[in-house]
């Protein structure tokens, strides 16, 4: 269950959402995150980072250069995750080129980040100095919406798509009726050989928690109304308890809220809509908003059905923008809501595609399927 591109990177394709008052009253603060050196040993350059945020950053340097975790580390670690504390050429490099890309920011753009190690490598382990003749004569490949974009004058306002949104998955008082679901299905992830049984329990509160069936144990994503969690086996993750920290907390909490949608308008701020786009050869609306701590969210509905059809977020780390992608497929009747059955997300190291088999809506979810997984 863990990618060739970053065989250390936890599944962070976690959907997340808002309790209601009468649970935020009884749960206690969240505690503060362990930092990464506090966890990882030989932490030279991206201190004072929650582990999650660390992870994403190691998955946004494999992405960049096209490498995997044993290509920058020692070939020990493949199997052991002390392993990875070992010193070598590379991880040498990689510190240099950190310090470099950070000054290079601070001293020409006020420190904002325009510069990045995709920004040259852009999945070479050799940046290119000359360009491609080919790449320039030939077709373009199409840029994938996620960019920050202002309302295009001649688009409709943002209110007027996601009303029709609405519209298409049943009308407002049939998203409202919905406020709870248990589901069973099944989860395949990037390195799968084969399909594993899932179960999900949700609440339009926010709460929601996924529970993956995998052959070497489970592995539980949990959300209880403020907090969230991944726990999985040994051999999927380098620590216990994963604790989900700042934007990528913000942008996973989207996730849950579209899938009771009732409330989205007040899910972002700025809402504004872009250029339409092609994806997969059809039309989309593109309407993008911002969280509260500062992440873009980008919605792509579909221009003929009104669906939502992909969803795109990213959140800042030290050397770029982790970006997260959530495609939506197969919507089907409950309860008088369309629901997606099958829902793929990606990001910079990994891929997880889930698909449902049995829904049961509005039924009683107890509070302890919300509860703090145990390592």
């Amino acid at each position: 269950m863990t990618s060739t591109r970053a065989c250390f990177a936890v599944a962070l394709g976690l959907m997340l959402g808002l309790a209601d008052a009468g649970l935020n009253a009884r749960q206690a603060a969240p505690a503060r995150p362990p930092m990464a050196e506090e966890v990882f040993k030989n932490i030279q350059v991206l201190k004072g980072i929650p582990v999650d945020e660390f992870m994403g950053t190691m998955g946004f340097f494999s992405s960049s250069l096209g490498l995997n975790c044993t290509d920058c580390h020692v070939s020990e670690s493949g199997g052991s995750w002390a392993r990875y504390a070992d010193d070598n050429a590379l991880k040498q490099r990689a510190r240099v080129m950190t310090v470099m890309m950070n000054t290079i920011n601070r001293t020409n753009f006020g420190g904002r980040q325009v510069v990045t190690c995709n920004t040259c490598h852009r999945g070479v382990s050799k940046p290119n100095v000359m360009p491609s003749l080919n790449a320039l004569y030939g077709e373009p490949p199409p840029d994938e919406p996620g960019d920050p974009v202002e309302q295009v004058t001649g688009q409709p306002p943002a209110d007027q798509v996601l009303d029709r949104f609405i519209t298409a998955i049943g009308g407002p008082q049939r998203v409202a009726a919905l406020t709870s679901l248990s589901a069973k299905g099944t989860y395949i992830g990037f390195d799968d050989a084969e399909k594993v049984p899932m179960e999900l329990f949700a609440r339009a509160t926010g709460q929601r928690t996924t529970i993956v069936h995998g052959a070497s144990g489970d592995t539980v994503n949990v959300f209880d109304g403020r907090n969230g969690w991944i726990a999985a086996p040994p051999s999927d993750k380098p620590v216990p308890l994963l604790a989900i920290t700042g934007q990528e907390l913000e942008g996973v909490r989207l996730e849950t809220q579209l899938l009771f949608p009732a409330r989205i308008k007040e899910s972002l701020a700025r809402w504004r809509v872009g250029v339409p786009a092609i994806l997969d050869d059809r039309e989309v609306r593109i309407v993008q908003g911002d969280t509260p701590g500062g992440g873009v969210a980008t919605l792509c509905f579909d221009m003929e059905t009104g669906l939502l059809v992909r969803l795109v977020r990213y959140t800042n780390s030290p050397v770029g923008r982790l970006v997260t992608r959530v495609d939506y497929d197969d919507y089907r009747d409950v309860a008088g809501v369309k629901l997606p059955f099958r829902w793929t997300v990606r990001w910079l190291s990994g891929r997880s595609t889930y698909e449902l088999t049995e829904v049961q809506p509005n039924v009683p979810v107890a509070d302890a399927r919300f509860a703090q997984p145990r390592p």
